[in-house]
């Protein structure tokens, strides 16, 4: 397992105070400087830190600011974050808005400094809210996010993405590679889902081999067909090279009957609220769900998405000049009625 390490962020300051030190010893946490925003989310993405602190007191400006941007992206927002105040009422107001999770001012004595760390920690480590091998925002946070884009009235696309064959995996390679595999997938709809739309971009992680990304539906497309063409790179070389090299291996179905198992793909399901009109979750989350099931009735790696619109005064769902769904692979577009 990685050492743990703590990300201190300071523009000057050498290393953080004497008792912020002695508190990441006693848990053999080591700690990594950073001076720059982009080398704090380069370290923050690469190596997920267990904790960022951020020194606030000298420059509050620059240390805020990348506060605010480890906070507003979903991979790095999970990490907890201690901002480093002066006692100023208005600095600790500047610090919990940039994002901090808590503030360590100068007038704490030593035991209240430490009790709370200790209880941010444990706050952090119960956080139901995001999945703990990915540390992508689990359901809760997904359906506040859907909620959120309906309340706000703009148009958004949700992007369902499962793996197909990842069971037989599994059972090949074992559970602790078929979580590597889950940490591979979420990496890459990371990547792209914030390489492309760094503002308005979402990923979470509902649980297993199931994850949503929340982009704008005019990049939907560009973006399953980048994680798609990227699955499908990296994912063969996840195998032994006897099966690479044949392309399937031999498993057991539920019956123990040895069958052919091809390499994993990933199939994705999209749906928008360009000619539908969603009120709840729910909603999106059933449309969402057919899409996936329906992907993943198709051979290799797939993208669908749902072209239908609501029902107009009781009549049937869809529009007769467009077709019901598009279905997309290896960036090939064909329709399927």
């Amino acid at each position: 397992m990685a050492h743990p390490t703590a990300v201190f962020f300071s523009p000057d300051a050498p290393a953080p105070p004497a008792i912020i030190q002695d508190w990441l010893a006693a848990r053999d946490i080591a700690v990594v400087i950073a001076r720059s925003t982009h080398e704090l989310m380069g370290i923050a993405l690469r190596s997920r830190p267990r904790v960022v602190i951020f020194d606030a007191a000298d420059k509050p400006e620059i240390a805020l600011r990348a506060c605010r941007r480890l906070k507003s992206d979903s991979f790095t927002g999970v990490i907890p974050a201690i901002a480093l105040s002066s006692d100023a009422d208005e600095a600790l107001e500047s610090a919990f808005s940039a994002g901090a999770d808590e503030i360590v001012r100068d007038r704490m004595s030593p035991e209240e400094t430490i009790a709370r760390l200790n209880a941010m920690l444990r706050r952090a480590e119960r956080d139901l809210r995001v999945h703990p091998s990915t540390r992508l925002p689990g359901p809760p946070e997904i359906e506040a996010e859907i909620l959120r884009r309906i309340h706000a009235g703009g148009h958004f696309a949700v992007c369902y993405a499962d793996l197909d064959h990842f069971k037989e995996y599994n059972d090949r390679y074992s559970y602790s590679e078929g979580d590597r595999i889950i940490r591979i997938l979420a990496q890459i709809l990371h990547d792209v889902v914030k390489g492309i739309c760094p503002d308005d971009g979402f990923v979470g992680h509902i649980g297993g081999d199931d994850f949503i990304s929340i982009v704008p539906p005019g990049r939907s497309s560009e973006i399953c067909a980048e994680i798609v063409e990227i699955f499908d790179l990296l994912v063969p070389y996840q195998y032994s090279m006897q099966d690479r090299r044949a392309g399937y291996y031999f498993g057991k179905d539920r019956r123990g009957q040895l069958h052919r198992v091809p390499l994993m793909t990933v199939s994705i399901g999209i749906v928008t609220n360009e000619r539908r009109h969603f009120t709840h979750p729910a909603q999106v989350s059933e449309l969402a769900t057919e899409m996936k099931s329906y992907a993943k009735t198709l051979a290799g790696s797939v993208y669908v998405a749902d072209r239908r619109q609501d029902a107009v005064d009781g009549g049937a769902d869809g529009d007769d000049e467009a077709e019901p769904i598009s279905v997309i692979r290896s960036g090939n577009e064909r329709f399927m009625s």
